[in-house]
């Protein structure tokens, strides 16, 4: 019986997986058409993200670093007053955020990018996530900078309110089809690539941790039970907007944050002797002309690539959120911004991969040359779940219980995220909206009966392509954030930062003209 099943349910993933297939290799090939010179080939957009957040570090004089110590004030409150206009604290704008880039990209993504690049591609994972901060706090200060706030308070803003400013040199046709096409992308991510990612693997380890095909998950209904579950809680959240998104978040954030990263240091702590080895490995492995995924230029690109997956920096995802935020200085969620990819990318990342190189399972070897000899596409939450085994048999069912939570708590994220696309779209409207909701769990359903290559395949396409129209756009609003944060800056040495003068004042009601007529 168990076999019939078992071909039952592969069965049911190779109709999906043939029917996906066709359209995801043929967006893949547009989104990561390649750049060869000589003998090295590598996605343009790829180069096109690492290029953007080399030039944003340079042009702020590497905030990221200089403004790490104001953003840890910012967030704490330090110039918050209840009055500001938004919707949400520093802090939940933050959780809001994070919970759309701390997820199963931390697990998953990690797992998949050394398995596919080696040790080597945490190295560049890291240096991704420390460019990254800086794209983050360029996008962020635009998204609250050019938001609107309706009369019943709830915000509009990020790339749909900053990429027509920015494209106003050009024609009104061009600047629409350019905003246009990065709403359907944000969409495409949100209902289709984010939330079937998040779905697929968070069955894959709930399915692991209860028996694998033998358990009472491994039958044939059993991902379409599961992703109903799913998509009827993260319906049932996002009708609330960002504000119900907000207070779930900024308890579940830390909450499982916590959980996870208490997880990685007990295996790391038991193995604490292999730590400094792991670390070689990191290191040679980065610049190995033998590296896994082809030598130097396959790792770093395995590992730039996945960190974007990760931390989503320079994809026009997070200003969304961040646009929401209770303040009257645009920039100050800039600096709150850029802790985003250091916590995501440089912090949880790396534990991640630290994990799964010194636990050493059989599968992470397995996966590797799986991916070596066939290209298979590695499974990466269960390389992360066996060496979660090594603490104790039962402990994966602990890593299980994160990965519902980092996925659900990105879900409901991206379906912010979606629906602020949808809103530019088609407009906002309760019939509209119930659309939006109802295309959504469908693709949560469907990621749980997917492949996971095939959705990691999509996912990755989708939110690539945002990152082509949003950067553009940053390009191009560069000297507003820098005139804003010479502004901050001064005004906080001179302690002035909650004063909001004449001159401020008049360059919002140049904006909300501006914006009035586009």
């Amino acid at each position: 019986m168990a076999d019939i099943l078992a071909a039952e349910t592969s069965t049911i993933e190779q109709q999906v997986d043939g029917f996906l297939s066709p359209f995801v290799t043929a967006f893949s090939n547009i989104i990561f058409f390649p750049l060869t010179i000589g003998s090295l080939s590598f996605p343009i957009v790829v180069a096109w993200l690492i290029i953007g957040a080399l030039i944003f570090t340079i042009y702020f004089g590497f905030i990221q670093f200089r403004g790490f110590g104001v953003a840890l004030e910012v967030v704490r409150g330090k110039y918050s007053s209840k009055d500001d206009p938004g919707e949400v604290t520093h802090f939940q704008a933050l959780a809001s955020a994070l919970s759309g880039t701390v997820g199963l990209g931390n697990i998953a993504g990690v797992g998949a990018a050394i398995a596919m690049g080696g040790p080597g591609a945490t190295f560049w994972m890291i240096l991704a996530g420390l460019l990254g901060m800086a794209t983050k706090f360029v996008e962020c200060t635009l998204g609250v900078k050019y938001r609107t706030i309706d009369s019943d308070g709830i915000v509009h803003g990020g790339p749909f309110k900053y990429l027509p400013v920015a494209f106003k040199k050009f024609s009104t046709p061009v600047a629409t089809v350019l905003t246009g096409v990065f709403a359907i992308a944000i969409l495409l991510f949100g209902v289709a690539g984010g939330g079937m990612f998040q779905a697929n693997q968070t069955f894959a380890q709930l399915k692991n941790v209860t028996g694998g095909d033998e358990g009472i998950l491994g039958g044939q209904w059993a991902g379409l039970i599961v992703g109903i579950i799913i998509a009827v809680l993260v319906g049932l959240v996002i009708i609330g907007g960002i504000r119900s998104i907000g207070k779930v978040t900024d308890k579940l954030v830390p909450a499982m944050a916590i959980l996870y990263v208490v997880s990685c240091l007990i295996v790391l702590i038991g193995n604490i002797g292999h730590i400094p080895a792991a670390f070689g490995e990191i290191i040679s492995g980065a610049f190995s002309p033998q590296g896994v995924a082809g030598g130097f230029i396959g790792v770093m690109i395995v590992g730039f690539q996945r960190a974007a997956f990760s931390n989503e920096a320079g994809i026009g995802s997070a200003p969304i959120a961040h646009s929401a935020v209770k303040t009257r200085r645009p920039v100050s969620e800039g600096f709150v911004a850029l802790l985003e990819p250091f916590i995501d990318t440089v912090v949880v990342c790396t534990m991640t991969a630290l994990t799964i190189i010194i636990a050493d399972q059989a599968s992470y070897t397995q996966a590797q040359q799986d991916y070596q000899a066939e290209g298979v596409s590695p499974d990466g939450v269960t390389l992360v779940s066996d060496a979660f085994s090594t603490i104790a048999g039962w402990w994966p069912i602990l890593l299980a219980i994160a990965v519902t939570l980092f996925a659900f708590s990105t879900l409901i994220t991206w379906a912010y995220y979606g629906e602020k696309a949808w809103h530019y779209l088609f407009g906002r409207r309760k019939a509209t909206d119930l659309v939006f909701r109802l295309i959504l769990m469908a693709f949560i359903i469907i990621g749980c009966v997917a492949t996971f290559g095939q959705v990691v395949n999509f996912a990755d396409a989708a939110l690539f392509m945002c990152a082509f129209i949003n950067i553009l756009g940053l390009y191009m609003l560069m000297p507003v954030v820098k005139r804003e944060m010479k502004k901050y800056l001064a005004d906080r040495k001179a302690g002035t930062l909650h004063e909001l003068g004449a001159e401020d004042e008049a360059e919002l009601h140049q904006i909300r003209e501006e914006q009035g007529n586009l």
